[in-house]
């Protein structure tokens, strides 16, 4: 897990877990998602896949709320994750973290803003 810079600073701040590597990712991309109440401890836990901003949704709660790396394998799937990235709103530390550990994910979204 790699921790983010404010740890470093003495304030807490909740650990930034990361995946084995992308092609761990292997979670559904279709149908109805429900979540352990560790990642989403408020609101629905469900999430239909198939409604728009949905995968969008449980994307950016896994990726924050992850206690450990399986809760990644488990829900996100690489080619969605990669479709998303440029566009899924992360915290600055928790994009860095990713894209420190997976410097493609950067590439891409630089190449996205760029053109």
């Amino acid at each position: 897990m790699a921790a983010t810079p404010a740890r470093a600073r003495g304030r807490y701040a909740k650990p930034v877990v990361l995946p084995d590597g992308l092609d761990s990712l292997t979670g559904p991309t279709s149908g109805i998602v429900s979540l352990p109440r560790h990642l989403k401890w408020s609101g629905t836990v469900h999430y239909d896949l198939e409604e728009p901003g949905r995968i969008m949704d449980l994307y950016r709660t896994v990726i924050n709320e992850a206690a450990a790396p399986d809760d990644l394998h488990r829900y996100l799937d690489e080619a969605v994750l990669r479709s998303l990235w440029e566009t899924i709103f992360l915290s600055a530390p928790v994009r860095s973290a990713w894209e420190r550990r997976f410097p493609d994910l950067a590439t891409t979204r630089t190449s996205v803003d760029v053109a």
